[in-house]
């Protein structure tokens, strides 16, 4: 049996999928049953920015990522972790972001 501490992203990535800035922010999203217009406007950012950063069209900075994250009331290290690790993959360096 798996407790809650022994399940971090490996094991979210090893059940659904590789896990990147933007279907993680669609699903929080989508958990919270906002539309991307309102959601977008919560999070003071264009419906459109917000289309291509779930689409994943585009990477967030490292600081929209974390204004992005307190927005959320999110650990900021979780969220520019992925933002950091989706510009790692874009750019085809195999590497890991490890953020204490």
């Amino acid at each position: 049996m798996i407790t809650k501490e022994q399940y971090g992203t490996s094991e979210l990535e090893r059940d659904f999928g590789r896990l990147t800035f933007g279907n993680a922010l669609s699903s929080y999203r989508i958990g919270e049953e906002k539309s991307q217009r309102a959601f977008a406007d919560f999070l003071g950012i264009s419906p459109q920015s917000l289309c291509d950063i779930e689409k994943e069209r585009r990477i967030p900075s490292p600081s929209r990522a974390a204004k992005i994250a307190r927005q959320l009331g999110e650990p900021e290290s979780f969220w520019v972790q992925l933002a950091l690790q989706d510009t790692l993959r874009k750019e085809n360096l195999n590497l890991v972001v490890s953020i204490d």
